[in-house]
């Protein structure tokens, strides 16, 4: 802008310069020269006025182009600025929604431990009551089978005199039948404990001294105050002996003839332990 400016200044102070000279001449003297010179001047004011304007107008142009792309410069930044705010906000709401997103996920993994440990202890109670609804299914089965075998079952003196028939007349393995069925039926009589010491003697026999001694056991156990109890407990010394057993088989004697010592039972265990050498009671703090 200012190279237009001094030319404009110059075509100026020579056209003044022109006009002062013309002025100090005659008008007589006033020659085409002159005029022509003038009339250069003056296209040439014409000419740069012209170009004054366009050059005006080109720069207004380009001083809206300045100010809207600074305008659209401005709008940009504050929409990039606007932008980095929301995407920092984005950012901020996505960190606290994954942190309340992890708690709630912590929450759900505790409670879901904690059903799976109801569920164990409820899975565990219906086991167990399943176990004992059929053990009392079968314990209730047991009972209804023995009652059903009891009603058919021979009275028990029936039972008892044919099976003690049986074993004095040499029919071992019927007597031992018949010595069972009457435990089976009648289990808490009084010759339920006959019937043990009658299977005891016929395990005996038969050389079963070990099921011999769990038979008598049964008797001196349950029916310590039958009419058996010292029978069982010699033969159980006795079979004891059998087996090796020879100390356990002299303590379960010296026993019988201390609880029982003026019976029949306690001869025949002095006599025994007479043939094995060893005394009939034991020595002090032996």
């Amino acid at each position: 802008m200012g190279t237009p400016m001094r030319l404009q200044r110059v075509f100026t102070l020579f056209a003044l310069l022109a006009t002062l000279s013309i002025g100090a001449a005659p008008a007589w003297g006033v020659s085409k020269e002159m005029i022509q010179l003038q009339t250069q001047v003056q296209q040439l004011q014409e000419q740069m006025t012209a170009m004054q304007r366009s050059f005006d107008e080109r720069m207004g142009v380009m001083k809206n182009l300045v100010e809207q792309d600074t305008d659209a410069a401005n709008k940009v930044a504050a929409a990039l600025n606007t932008l980095q705010t929301s995407l920092q906000k984005q950012q901020g709401d996505v960190a606290g929604r994954s942190d309340q997103l992890s708690g709630q996920i912590q929450t759900l993994n505790d409670t879901l431990d904690e059903l799976k440990v109801r569920l164990a202890k409820v899975t565990k109670q219906l086991e167990d009551m399943q176990a004992t609804q059929q053990s009392l299914a079968a314990q209730q089965t047991q009972q209804q089978a023995q009652q059903q075998a009891q009603a058919q079952a021979p009275p028990p003196d029936v039972l008892y005199n044919n099976a003690l028939r049986d074993y004095n007349g040499g029919k071992n393995e019927l007597a031992v039948q018949e010595f069972s069925d009457y435990i089976k039926f009648y289990p808490n009589t009084d010759f339920a404990g006959n019937s043990y010491y009658y299977l005891g003697e016929l395990q005996y026999r038969q050389g079963n001294y070990q099921q011999a001694v769990q038979s008598y056991d049964q008797v001196l156990q349950n029916f310590p105050g039958g009419n058996k109890a010292a029978s069982a407990q010699l033969r159980k010394g006795f079979a004891l002996i059998e087996l090796g057993k020879q100390d356990d088989g002299v303590s379960e004697l010296r026993h019988l003839i201390q609880r029982y010592p003026h019976s029949n039972e306690a001869l025949q265990a002095r006599e025994r332990l007479r043939k094995l050498g060893v005394a009939a009671s034991a020595k002090p703090g032996a």
